[in-house]
Protein backbone atom coordinates (compact mmCIF):
# COMPACT_ATOMS: atom_id res chain seq x y z
CA UNK A 1 0.00 0.00 0.00
CA UNK A 2 2.85 2.41 1.01
CA UNK A 3 4.61 1.51 -2.52
CA UNK A 4 1.80 1.95 -4.52
CA UNK A 5 0.40 5.45 -2.76
CA UNK A 6 3.90 7.02 -2.29
CA UNK A 7 6.00 5.96 -5.34
CA UNK A 8 5.14 8.61 -7.43
CA UNK A 9 4.43 11.36 -4.57
CA UNK A 10 7.99 10.79 -3.16
CA UNK A 11 10.09 9.77 -6.16
CA UNK A 12 13.16 8.25 -5.10
CA UNK A 13 13.05 8.76 -1.20
CA UNK A 14 10.29 5.84 -1.13
CA UNK A 15 13.26 3.14 -2.45
CA UNK A 16 13.52 1.45 1.22
CA UNK A 17 9.75 0.64 0.76
CA UNK A 18 9.97 -0.53 -2.71
CA UNK A 19 13.02 -2.96 -2.28
CA UNK A 20 11.30 -4.40 1.02
CA UNK A 21 8.73 -4.75 -1.20
CA UNK A 22 10.42 -6.86 -3.83
CA UNK A 23 12.66 -8.69 -1.83
CA UNK A 24 10.14 -9.76 1.10
CA UNK A 25 7.67 -10.77 -1.71
CA UNK A 26 10.39 -12.58 -3.65
CA UNK A 27 11.85 -14.79 -0.84
CA UNK A 28 8.57 -15.75 0.45
CA UNK A 29 7.34 -16.87 -2.72
CA UNK A 30 11.01 -18.80 -3.05
CA UNK A 31 9.96 -20.49 -0.50
CA UNK A 32 6.38 -21.31 -0.01
CA UNK A 33 5.32 -20.48 -3.90
CA UNK A 34 5.93 -24.39 -4.35
CA UNK A 35 4.10 -25.40 -8.32
CA UNK A 36 3.61 -21.82 -9.15
CA UNK A 37 7.50 -21.19 -9.15
CA UNK A 38 8.08 -23.11 -12.41
CA UNK A 39 7.04 -20.91 -15.21
CA UNK A 40 7.46 -17.08 -14.05
CA UNK A 41 10.67 -17.99 -12.36
CA UNK A 42 11.89 -19.80 -15.64
CA UNK A 43 11.66 -16.52 -17.35
CA UNK A 44 12.95 -14.14 -14.54
CA UNK A 45 15.97 -16.79 -15.10
CA UNK A 46 15.68 -16.43 -18.86
CA UNK A 47 15.98 -12.61 -18.35
CA UNK A 48 18.74 -12.82 -16.18
CA UNK A 49 20.74 -14.99 -18.38
CA UNK A 50 20.28 -13.18 -21.72
CA UNK A 51 21.89 -9.86 -19.93
CA UNK A 52 24.65 -11.79 -18.26
CA UNK A 53 25.16 -13.29 -22.37
CA UNK A 54 25.03 -9.77 -24.25
CA UNK A 55 27.64 -8.25 -20.73
CA UNK A 56 29.95 -11.24 -21.50
CA UNK A 57 29.83 -10.91 -25.50
CA UNK A 58 30.57 -7.47 -24.93
CA UNK A 59 33.15 -7.67 -22.30
CA UNK A 60 35.18 -9.78 -25.05
CA UNK A 61 34.03 -7.98 -28.00
CA UNK A 62 34.12 -4.27 -27.47
CA UNK A 63 35.09 -3.75 -23.25
CA UNK A 64 35.79 -0.19 -24.06
CA UNK A 65 32.03 0.03 -24.11
CA UNK A 66 31.13 -2.22 -22.07
CA UNK A 67 30.64 -2.10 -18.01
CA UNK A 68 32.76 -3.88 -15.75
CA UNK A 69 30.00 -5.28 -14.47
CA UNK A 70 26.68 -6.60 -15.46
CA UNK A 71 23.35 -4.51 -15.18
CA UNK A 72 21.53 -7.63 -14.65
CA UNK A 73 18.03 -5.18 -13.24
CA UNK A 74 17.09 -3.86 -16.34
CA UNK A 75 15.29 -6.44 -17.31
CA UNK A 76 14.42 -7.88 -14.23
CA UNK A 77 12.76 -5.04 -12.52
CA UNK A 78 10.06 -5.67 -14.79
CA UNK A 79 9.13 -9.01 -12.45
CA UNK A 80 8.30 -7.09 -9.32
CA UNK A 81 4.65 -8.13 -10.12
CA UNK A 82 5.95 -11.42 -8.53
CA UNK A 83 6.32 -9.74 -4.98
CA UNK A 84 3.01 -7.74 -5.54
CA UNK A 85 1.46 -10.30 -6.76
CA UNK A 86 2.10 -12.88 -4.11
CA UNK A 87 1.01 -10.69 -1.28
CA UNK A 88 -2.05 -9.59 -2.38
CA UNK A 89 -3.27 -12.99 -2.25
CA UNK A 90 -5.37 -13.63 -6.01
CA UNK A 91 -7.60 -10.79 -3.65
CA UNK A 92 -9.59 -8.51 -5.92
CA UNK A 93 -10.47 -5.97 -3.43
CA UNK A 94 -6.99 -5.93 -2.30
CA UNK A 95 -5.70 -4.84 -6.51
CA UNK A 96 -8.32 -2.84 -6.75
CA UNK A 97 -7.46 -1.17 -3.40
CA UNK A 98 -3.44 -0.45 -4.33
CA UNK A 99 -4.34 0.42 -7.95
CA UNK A 100 -6.74 3.69 -6.15
CA UNK A 101 -3.99 4.70 -4.18
CA UNK A 102 -1.84 4.44 -7.06
CA UNK A 103 -3.96 6.74 -8.57
CA UNK A 104 -5.12 8.73 -5.77
CA UNK A 105 -0.91 9.44 -5.17
CA UNK A 106 -0.65 10.53 -8.67
CA UNK A 107 -3.19 12.63 -8.78
CA UNK A 108 -1.87 14.43 -5.70
CA UNK A 109 1.58 14.91 -7.18
CA UNK A 110 0.10 16.97 -9.85
CA UNK A 111 -1.81 19.12 -7.80
CA UNK A 112 1.94 19.84 -5.73
CA UNK A 113 3.52 20.26 -9.32
CA UNK A 114 5.80 23.11 -9.73
CA UNK A 115 3.99 26.41 -11.23
CA UNK A 116 5.38 26.54 -14.46
CA UNK A 117 4.81 22.58 -15.10
CA UNK A 118 1.27 22.33 -13.33
CA UNK A 119 -2.11 23.25 -13.81
CA UNK A 120 -2.44 27.12 -13.82
CA UNK A 121 0.47 26.73 -16.44
CA UNK A 122 -1.60 23.89 -18.42
CA UNK A 123 -4.66 25.32 -18.69
CA UNK A 124 -2.70 28.67 -20.46
CA UNK A 125 -1.77 26.35 -23.46
CA UNK A 126 1.64 25.34 -22.25
CA UNK A 127 2.65 21.58 -22.56
CA UNK A 128 3.05 20.44 -18.80
CA UNK A 129 4.34 17.61 -17.11
CA UNK A 130 3.72 18.21 -13.53
CA UNK A 131 7.02 17.71 -12.17
CA UNK A 132 6.87 13.64 -13.09
CA UNK A 133 10.52 12.87 -14.90
CA UNK A 134 8.82 14.65 -18.25
CA UNK A 135 5.61 15.48 -19.75
CA UNK A 136 5.48 12.51 -21.92
CA UNK A 137 5.57 10.37 -18.30
CA UNK A 138 2.70 12.10 -16.82
CA UNK A 139 0.80 11.56 -19.76
CA UNK A 140 1.19 8.19 -19.64
CA UNK A 141 0.13 7.99 -15.61
CA UNK A 142 -3.04 9.95 -17.03
CA UNK A 143 -3.89 7.42 -19.94
CA UNK A 144 -3.33 4.36 -17.97
CA UNK A 145 -5.86 6.26 -14.99
CA UNK A 146 -8.25 7.27 -17.93
CA UNK A 147 -8.35 3.10 -19.03
CA UNK A 148 -9.41 2.38 -15.31
CA UNK A 149 -12.20 4.68 -14.80
CA UNK A 150 -13.43 4.37 -17.77
CA UNK A 151 -13.58 0.45 -17.67
CA UNK A 152 -14.58 0.24 -13.41
CA UNK A 153 -17.08 3.35 -13.67
CA UNK A 154 -20.16 0.63 -13.60
CA UNK A 155 -18.43 -0.71 -9.72
CA UNK A 156 -18.62 2.93 -8.72
CA UNK A 157 -21.86 3.91 -9.93
CA UNK A 158 -23.56 0.49 -9.03
CA UNK A 159 -26.22 0.89 -6.32
CA UNK A 160 -25.39 0.42 -2.24
CA UNK A 161 -23.37 2.04 0.47
CA UNK A 162 -21.46 5.27 -0.29
CA UNK A 163 -23.09 5.48 -4.19
CA UNK A 164 -22.88 9.39 -4.05
CA UNK A 165 -19.65 9.38 -2.84
CA UNK A 166 -18.14 6.70 -5.04
CA UNK A 167 -20.03 9.07 -7.91
CA UNK A 168 -18.58 12.12 -7.44
CA UNK A 169 -14.87 10.99 -6.31
CA UNK A 170 -15.31 9.21 -9.89
CA UNK A 171 -16.19 12.66 -11.50
CA UNK A 172 -13.86 14.15 -10.20
CA UNK A 173 -11.00 12.13 -11.12
CA UNK A 174 -12.25 11.62 -14.51
CA UNK A 175 -12.53 15.77 -14.79
CA UNK A 176 -9.20 15.82 -13.42
CA UNK A 177 -7.44 12.96 -15.60
CA UNK A 178 -9.46 14.10 -18.99
CA UNK A 179 -7.86 17.34 -18.24
CA UNK A 180 -4.32 16.29 -17.62
CA UNK A 181 -4.41 14.08 -21.17
CA UNK A 182 -5.16 17.49 -23.05
CA UNK A 183 -2.40 19.42 -21.26
CA UNK A 184 0.12 16.85 -21.67
CA UNK A 185 -0.53 17.29 -25.20
CA UNK A 186 1.35 13.35 -25.75
CA UNK A 187 0.19 12.72 -29.13
CA UNK A 188 1.35 8.69 -28.51
CA UNK A 189 -1.21 8.87 -25.75
CA UNK A 190 -4.02 10.26 -27.84
CA UNK A 191 -3.59 7.56 -30.43
CA UNK A 192 -2.76 4.36 -27.46
CA UNK A 193 -6.43 5.89 -25.62
CA UNK A 194 -8.06 6.10 -28.87
CA UNK A 195 -7.14 2.63 -30.27
CA UNK A 196 -7.12 1.16 -26.57
CA UNK A 197 -10.60 2.49 -25.44
CA UNK A 198 -12.40 1.18 -28.79
CA UNK A 199 -10.93 -2.07 -28.49
CA UNK A 200 -12.27 -2.19 -25.04
CA UNK A 201 -15.74 -1.06 -26.71
CA UNK A 202 -15.63 -3.43 -29.52
CA UNK A 203 -15.24 -6.25 -27.21
CA UNK A 204 -17.56 -4.97 -24.40
CA UNK A 205 -20.40 -5.13 -27.02
CA UNK A 206 -19.36 -8.46 -28.27
CA UNK A 207 -20.03 -9.84 -24.93
CA UNK A 208 -23.26 -8.01 -24.13
CA UNK A 209 -24.44 -9.20 -27.89
CA UNK A 210 -23.54 -12.24 -27.41
CA UNK A 211 -24.96 -12.79 -23.20
CA UNK A 212 -28.17 -10.01 -23.94
CA UNK A 213 -28.77 -9.20 -27.37
CA UNK A 214 -28.13 -6.12 -29.66
CA UNK A 215 -30.91 -3.99 -28.09
CA UNK A 216 -29.21 -3.35 -24.64
CA UNK A 217 -26.51 -1.67 -26.84
CA UNK A 218 -28.43 1.07 -27.46
CA UNK A 219 -28.79 3.16 -24.19
CA UNK A 220 -24.87 2.52 -23.07
CA UNK A 221 -23.99 3.04 -27.06
CA UNK A 222 -26.11 6.72 -27.00
CA UNK A 223 -24.80 7.42 -23.20
CA UNK A 224 -21.16 7.29 -24.64
CA UNK A 225 -21.74 8.74 -28.03
CA UNK A 226 -23.03 12.24 -25.24
CA UNK A 227 -20.09 11.66 -23.07
CA UNK A 228 -17.54 12.20 -25.82
CA UNK A 229 -19.49 15.15 -27.51
CA UNK A 230 -19.46 16.89 -24.53
CA UNK A 231 -15.93 16.14 -23.07
CA UNK A 232 -14.55 17.09 -26.68
CA UNK A 233 -16.68 20.61 -26.62
CA UNK A 234 -15.82 21.97 -23.44
CA UNK A 235 -11.90 20.65 -24.03
CA UNK A 236 -11.86 22.58 -27.53
CA UNK A 237 -13.49 25.63 -25.71
CA UNK A 238 -10.63 25.69 -23.37
CA UNK A 239 -8.05 24.42 -25.17
CA UNK A 240 -8.81 24.02 -28.62
CA UNK A 241 -5.75 26.06 -30.34
CA UNK A 242 -3.34 24.47 -27.87
CA UNK A 243 -4.28 20.90 -28.95
CA UNK A 244 -5.14 21.56 -32.26
CA UNK A 245 -1.52 23.15 -33.06
CA UNK A 246 -0.06 19.92 -31.33
CA UNK A 247 -1.84 18.01 -33.62
CA UNK A 248 -1.09 19.21 -36.54
CA UNK A 249 2.33 20.33 -35.90
CA UNK A 250 4.13 17.27 -37.50
CA UNK A 251 2.18 16.33 -40.46
CA UNK A 252 4.52 17.56 -43.15
CA UNK A 253 7.30 15.13 -41.22
CA UNK A 254 4.74 11.91 -41.15
CA UNK A 255 4.21 12.83 -44.88
CA UNK A 256 7.51 12.97 -45.66
CA UNK A 257 7.78 9.56 -43.51
CA UNK A 258 5.39 7.80 -45.44
CA UNK A 259 6.79 9.19 -49.02
CA UNK A 260 9.95 7.61 -48.02
CA UNK A 261 12.26 10.66 -47.46
CA UNK A 262 13.35 9.80 -44.79
CA UNK A 263 17.32 11.16 -44.45
CA UNK A 264 15.43 14.63 -45.27
CA UNK A 265 13.39 14.11 -42.05
CA UNK A 266 13.72 17.42 -39.96
CA UNK A 267 15.03 16.66 -36.28
CA UNK A 268 11.51 17.34 -34.56
CA UNK A 269 10.11 15.53 -32.01
CA UNK A 270 9.19 12.85 -34.36
CA UNK A 271 11.87 13.70 -36.70
CA UNK A 272 14.34 12.37 -33.55
CA UNK A 273 12.54 9.33 -33.26
CA UNK A 274 13.20 8.61 -36.97
CA UNK A 275 16.87 8.94 -36.94
CA UNK A 276 17.67 7.12 -33.78
CA UNK A 277 15.29 3.99 -35.06
CA UNK A 278 17.50 3.86 -38.57
CA UNK A 279 20.74 4.42 -36.53
CA UNK A 280 19.58 1.77 -34.66
CA UNK A 281 19.12 -1.11 -37.35
CA UNK A 282 22.65 -0.07 -38.34
CA UNK A 283 23.49 -1.59 -34.65
CA UNK A 284 20.91 -4.28 -34.80
CA UNK A 285 22.21 -5.42 -38.08
CA UNK A 286 25.72 -5.79 -36.65
CA UNK A 287 24.56 -7.63 -33.56
CA UNK A 288 21.50 -9.08 -34.03
CA UNK A 289 21.34 -12.15 -31.81
CA UNK A 290 22.63 -10.79 -28.52
CA UNK A 291 23.06 -7.27 -28.73
CA UNK A 292 25.74 -4.73 -27.22
CA UNK A 293 24.33 -4.89 -23.94
CA UNK A 294 22.63 -2.55 -21.12
CA UNK A 295 24.58 0.15 -22.98
CA UNK A 296 23.34 -0.32 -26.16
CA UNK A 297 20.71 2.70 -26.69
CA UNK A 298 23.23 5.17 -25.27
CA UNK A 299 25.33 3.82 -27.77
CA UNK A 300 23.32 4.34 -30.75
CA UNK A 301 23.09 8.04 -29.96
CA UNK A 302 26.52 8.78 -28.68
CA UNK A 303 28.39 6.47 -31.27
CA UNK A 304 26.52 7.22 -34.53
CA UNK A 305 28.45 9.45 -36.48
CA UNK A 306 25.84 10.60 -38.63
CA UNK A 307 23.79 12.12 -35.73
CA UNK A 308 24.17 15.34 -34.78
CA UNK A 309 26.33 16.16 -31.89
CA UNK A 310 23.35 18.44 -30.42
CA UNK A 311 20.61 15.81 -30.30
CA UNK A 312 23.33 12.95 -28.98
CA UNK A 313 24.06 14.99 -26.28
CA UNK A 314 20.36 15.72 -25.36
CA UNK A 315 19.23 12.31 -25.52
CA UNK A 316 20.10 9.03 -24.12
CA UNK A 317 17.83 6.95 -25.78
CA UNK A 318 15.41 5.92 -28.78
CA UNK A 319 12.03 6.29 -27.26
CA UNK A 320 11.09 3.10 -28.43
CA UNK A 321 11.66 -0.03 -25.69
CA UNK A 322 11.41 -2.46 -27.98
CA UNK A 323 13.80 -1.31 -29.96
CA UNK A 324 16.13 -0.76 -26.98
CA UNK A 325 15.40 -4.55 -26.08
CA UNK A 326 16.76 -5.75 -29.60
CA UNK A 327 19.75 -3.02 -29.55
CA UNK A 328 20.71 -4.53 -25.99
CA UNK A 329 19.83 -7.85 -25.92
CA UNK A 330 19.34 -8.79 -29.57
CA UNK A 331 16.59 -11.58 -30.46
CA UNK A 332 17.43 -13.41 -27.48
CA UNK A 333 15.95 -9.90 -25.38
CA UNK A 334 12.98 -9.69 -27.22
CA UNK A 335 12.01 -13.17 -27.19
CA UNK A 336 12.06 -13.15 -23.06
CA UNK A 337 10.27 -9.81 -23.22
CA UNK A 338 7.79 -11.56 -25.98
CA UNK A 339 7.09 -14.70 -23.88
CA UNK A 340 6.56 -12.91 -20.67
CA UNK A 341 3.77 -10.81 -22.45
CA UNK A 342 2.30 -14.24 -24.03
CA UNK A 343 2.45 -15.76 -20.25
CA UNK A 344 0.71 -12.29 -18.74
CA UNK A 345 -1.79 -12.97 -21.75
CA UNK A 346 -2.25 -16.55 -20.88
CA UNK A 347 -2.73 -16.01 -17.34
CA UNK A 348 -5.47 -13.47 -17.55
CA UNK A 349 -7.10 -15.36 -19.76
CA UNK A 350 -7.18 -18.39 -17.75
CA UNK A 351 -7.94 -16.71 -14.11
CA UNK A 352 -10.80 -14.78 -16.35
CA UNK A 353 -12.42 -18.18 -17.54
CA UNK A 354 -11.79 -19.93 -14.94
CA UNK A 355 -13.87 -17.23 -12.95
CA UNK A 356 -11.41 -16.38 -9.94
CA UNK A 357 -10.98 -13.07 -12.36
CA UNK A 358 -13.51 -10.21 -12.69
CA UNK A 359 -15.12 -9.73 -16.31
CA UNK A 360 -14.26 -5.90 -15.90
CA UNK A 361 -10.92 -6.40 -14.43
CA UNK A 362 -9.82 -9.01 -17.36
CA UNK A 363 -11.31 -6.03 -20.02
CA UNK A 364 -8.86 -3.67 -17.94
CA UNK A 365 -5.92 -6.33 -18.53
CA UNK A 366 -6.83 -6.38 -22.07
CA UNK A 367 -7.35 -2.74 -22.90
CA UNK A 368 -4.28 -2.05 -21.09
CA UNK A 369 -1.64 -4.27 -22.94
CA UNK A 370 -2.83 -2.33 -26.49
CA UNK A 371 -2.31 0.32 -25.10
CA UNK A 372 0.92 -0.29 -23.45
CA UNK A 373 2.13 -1.86 -26.69
CA UNK A 374 1.38 1.67 -28.22
CA UNK A 375 3.03 4.18 -26.00
CA UNK A 376 5.83 1.87 -25.83
CA UNK A 377 6.85 2.24 -29.60
CA UNK A 378 7.16 5.91 -29.18
CA UNK A 379 8.82 6.36 -25.07
CA UNK A 380 10.25 3.70 -23.76
CA UNK A 381 8.38 4.17 -20.66
CA UNK A 382 9.18 -0.01 -19.30
CA UNK A 383 13.13 1.16 -19.00
CA UNK A 384 12.13 3.64 -16.63
CA UNK A 385 10.86 3.79 -13.61
CA UNK A 386 7.19 5.14 -14.36
CA UNK A 387 6.78 2.63 -16.40
CA UNK A 388 8.50 -0.25 -14.26
CA UNK A 389 5.99 0.83 -11.36
CA UNK A 390 2.96 0.95 -13.49
CA UNK A 391 3.75 -2.18 -15.35
CA UNK A 392 4.39 -4.10 -11.59
CA UNK A 393 1.20 -2.89 -10.29
CA UNK A 394 -1.01 -4.13 -13.28
CA UNK A 395 0.53 -7.33 -14.10
CA UNK A 396 0.94 -8.11 -10.29
CA UNK A 397 -2.60 -7.59 -10.27
CA UNK A 398 -3.92 -9.65 -12.64
CA UNK A 399 -1.20 -12.84 -11.79
CA UNK A 400 -2.13 -12.75 -8.30
CA UNK A 401 -5.81 -13.44 -9.86
CA UNK A 402 -4.04 -16.16 -11.88
CA UNK A 403 -2.13 -17.69 -9.33
CA UNK A 404 -5.17 -17.86 -7.16
CA UNK A 405 -7.24 -19.78 -10.17
CA UNK A 406 -4.51 -22.06 -10.27
CA UNK A 407 -4.35 -22.77 -5.95
CA UNK A 408 -7.87 -23.56 -6.55
CA UNK A 409 -7.62 -26.08 -9.53
CA UNK A 410 -4.25 -27.95 -7.38
CA UNK A 411 -6.77 -27.93 -4.52
CA UNK A 412 -9.59 -29.56 -6.45
CA UNK A 413 -7.28 -31.90 -8.01
CA UNK A 414 -6.38 -33.34 -4.33
CA UNK A 415 -9.56 -33.58 -3.21
CA UNK A 416 -10.28 -35.75 -6.41
CA UNK A 417 -7.71 -37.80 -6.06
CA UNK A 418 -8.66 -38.24 -2.09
Amino acid sequence: MAYAFARVLFDSSIKPVELTLALSGLIAFSVWGGYLRRSVMLLLGMAILVQLIAWGMGRLDHPEWTKLYPDVDRLAKLFIFISIAWWLRGSTRNTLLIWGLAVVGFLITTLLAPGGDGWAAGFTGERVGFGVRNKQHASMFFGVICLGLTVFAPRCFMPGPWRAARILAWSLAMAITVAGIAVGQTRAIWLGLTVALATGLLLWSARVVLAQGARRLVKPLALIVILLVLIGGILDFLLGDSIHHRFNKENAVISQVLEGDVSGVPYTSVGIRIHSWVAATDWITERPMVGWGSEGRSLVMDETEWLPEKISQKFGHLHNFFLEIWVGYGLLGVAVIAALAIWIGRATWLAWRGGAMPGDMALFGSVFFVFWMIVNQFESYNSFWTGVFVHNLIVGGLVSHYWHWRTEQEEGAKLAEV
